[in-house]
């Protein structure tokens, strides 16, 4: 779970500010309407069962097909990492700076570079579904392009289930979907796997290396007595 940024506010001040106002609760006085959600059997239709893997799909950013998007409701962010922007030609669109840090990447705390709206697509055809999104830019080693968090989530109103290996969202009165990159996803855990070990053994190395240190001057301040 990815949690920090702008989401809820780039200060203190201002997270407290959303904290005050949810705290006076739902209004019960809007209503959204639209088709009911769900999945069954058919859903399950290309899927490679048994399985534990990660909804991992296809989306369309500011005109540009971008695959491995790891799609996350624990994520309070919706991210993109810098290897994938700078492969996007973005000139019209400017970061904006983000304060708040990001924390969750492997227990690490994360600055961002800022933050970018861009336009995101789901589904094809007549079920396609456009919302602006926020994008906080992290230039951090990652197997993924993308991570979509629960801001873009909710304002899909997109429904995930990582055992359909599916994406579903209302458009008007019908309901739009996006299937699953199982092997993409495999691949994906696969690798980011390998990148976390490197970066456990390497923090292992420093603290050992930290450790010597600190024993070689204990040593050195008991000899000098």
């Amino acid at each position: 779970m990815i949690s920090g940024g702008s989401t809820d506010g780039d200060s203190n001040r201002a997270r407290k500010a959303h904290s005050r106002h949810e705290s006076f609760g739902v209004d019960d006085a809007v209503r959204v309407e639209g088709p009911v959600i769900s999945f069954g059997p058919r859903d399950l239709q290309g899927v490679s069962l048994p399985h534990n893997d990660a909804l991992v799909i296809q989306a369309k950013v500011a005109n540009y097909d971008i695959r491995r998007v790891f799609v996350d409701s624990g994520s309070s962010v919706n991210i993109i990492f810098q290897e994938a922007l700078d492969q996007m030609n973005l000139e019209d669109y400017q970061l904006r700076p983000v304060e708040t840090a990001l924390f969750g990447f492997a227990g690490h705390t994360v600055y961002p570079r800022g933050e970018i709206t861009l336009p995101l697509t789901m589904g094809a055809e007549e079920l396609r579904k456009t919302v602006m999104t926020v994008f906080t830019v992290v230039n951090a080693p990652t197997s993924y392009n993308i991570i979509l968090g629960r801001p873009a989530m909710n304002a899909l109103r997109a429904v995930a289930s990582t055992y359909h290996q599916k994406l579903k969202f209302p458009v008007g009165n019908r309901i739009g979907e996006v299937r699953r990159d199982q092997p993409s996803s495999r691949k994906c855990y696969a690798e980011t796997v390998k990148i976390e070990n490197k970066r456990a053994r390497r923090d292992g190395e420093s603290r050992r290396s930290g450790k010597e240190e600190v024993h070689s001057i204990q040593q050195a301040a008991h000899g000098g007595r």
